[in-house]
């Protein structure tokens, strides 16, 4: 007589205005050991980092008029990084001087977040859960890369990451456009040659730079100018004006008359 064996029951489904799916926290969550590793399953986004952060440097020497030569342009400022992984730009910010919040919705995550922050030497306030239910103030530079195409309910993420983004603060986002070429090229080939583990991409989620306009001008957020991050044989990733692939905007909050 054959036994049963208890069925692990499938992760519950997202409720109205959450910003998790947990299906996706689930799958990024399998990836957290291996997060820090630049020739493991992260490795595109270690390629994908150094772009990210030029573009975060200028922007933060833009908007503050900070000196391009200070080490520490975020000293007295607290940043928020929303989707922050293991902590791939949270540690590049504290670095940069802010007082750093990390928020990601799998808890595997935030484990390895910790743990590598302290072997860095580094202070960083981690948080596993959804940044719509967190209650943790407003900070003056927020970033989300390469979050909002993962998430349930886009306008309730715009509207949370507005609601903690400080009267004349910077906000940082980065996301893939939604063109046959970054289906081409994010999903079909760089999956399928394992630049990018299976299942991380899904096309009909991925958003364009006006729909983004409009989900940021709903949430009272003006949209600055994008910049494409292209990839190319003789430069790999980089800042450029095509932004068929990724594209990387600043954002503030609109001015009221």
């Amino acid at each position: 007589m054959a036994i049963a064996t208890p069925m692990t029951p499938p992760p519950p489904a997202a409720g109205p205005g959450a910003t998790i799916r947990p299906e996706e926290a689930a799958h990024f969550g399998r990836l957290a050991a291996e997060w820090w590793d630049p020739k493991g399953s992260s490795a595109m986004l270690h390629q994908l980092n150094p772009v990210r952060l030029a573009f975060v440097r200028a922007a933060i020497d833009g908007h503050w008029q900070a000196d391009s030569r200070s080490l520490r342009p975020l000293a007295g400022k607290r940043a928020l990084d929303v989707g922050c992984g293991a902590g791939l730009l949270a540690e590049p910010l504290a670095r940069l001087g802010a007082e750093t919040t990390g928020v990601d919705a799998a808890a595997e995550n935030i484990a390895a977040a910790r743990a590598h922050a302290a072997g860095a030497g580094l202070t960083i306030d981690y948080h596993a859960g959804d940044i719509a239910t967190l209650d943790l103030g407003q900070f003056d530079l927020v970033t989300s890369m390469e979050v909002i195409e993962h998430v349930a309910d886009k306008p309730a993420f715009i509207a949370a990451l507005a609601a903690r983004l400080a009267p004349g603060g910077l906000m940082i986002l980065s996301t893939p456009n939604r063109t046959l070429r970054a289906r081409l090229v994010l999903v079909e080939a760089a999956e399928r040659f394992g630049r990018i583990p299976r299942g991380t991409h899904h096309w009909d989620d991925f958003i364009t730079p006006d729909e983004l306009h409009d989900l940021l001008a709903g949430a009272g957020l003006a949209m600055g100018e994008p910049r494409g991050i292209a990839w190319s044989p003789l430069q790999g990733l980089h800042l450029s004006d095509d932004l068929a692939l990724n594209y990387i905007v600043t954002v503030s909050k609109q001015e009221t008359e």
